[in-house]
């Protein structure tokens, strides 16, 4: 597969199926984010990848209602980081957009990999940090879900969330996320 593919295939699916999460499994996720690029190569970015079922469940703790889906998953990834550790160029912190691409390059390569990453903002930031131990000025930025995509609709989904496992749903339109040489009034739609 290569990366157009990955990034054609990576779709944030809900109804997953129990799979074994092996040790190197976690290796190459590890090394997709290791080897993604970053400001000064501070490689701002830290993980907790949680796989044991005491922990799992545990994580469920800290869900909000609306993803009670994650119940199903194998494997919970905590993406966290601080601004110190990375370049701060007056009101830019970058720890934020290097961090992105370092999750993002671990959700390809799950994806790659035939699994399912799908990151949430839907869960307890303080209560996560807690359990897994992050010190309290580490920005816990989102929890990464993974899992295998299972062909049977999770009962939990409500309506929409049954027709987004079935179909993509929609995407902007290009004009409306990037124009050529100025900005468009489009971007602002």
């Amino acid at each position: 597969m290569d990366v157009k593919e990955a990034i054609e295939k990576r779709r944030a699916y809900r109804s997953f199926e129990p799979i074994e999460i092996t040790d190197e499994m976690l290796k190459e996720l590890g090394t997709a984010a290791q080897l993604t690029a970053s400001c000064f190569n501070n490689q701002p970015w830290r993980f907790v990848f949680v796989r044991s079922k005491e922990q799992l469940l545990k994580m469920r703790e800290v869900f909000s209602k609306g993803n009670s889906w994650a119940y199903e998953d194998s494997l919970i990834i905590a993406v966290f980081g601080k601004k110190e550790k990375d370049c701060n160029i007056q009101e830019r912190e970058y720890y934020l957009f290097d961090i992105g691409m370092a999750a993002s390059a671990m959700i390809l390569r799950a994806t790659e990999m035939g699994l399912v990453a799908h990151p949430i903002a839907g869960y307890s930031p303080e209560k996560a940090k807690e359990i897994l131990g992050i010190p309290a000025d580490n920005m816990l930025i989102t929890l990464i879900n993974v899992g295998k995509k299972s062909d049977k609709i999770n009962p939990v989904l409500n309506e929409k969330q049954a027709e987004q496992e079935k179909e993509r749903p929609p995407r902007r339109k290009l004009g409306e996320i990037y124009s050529i040489d100025t900005f468009s009034a489009e971007l602002d739609k």
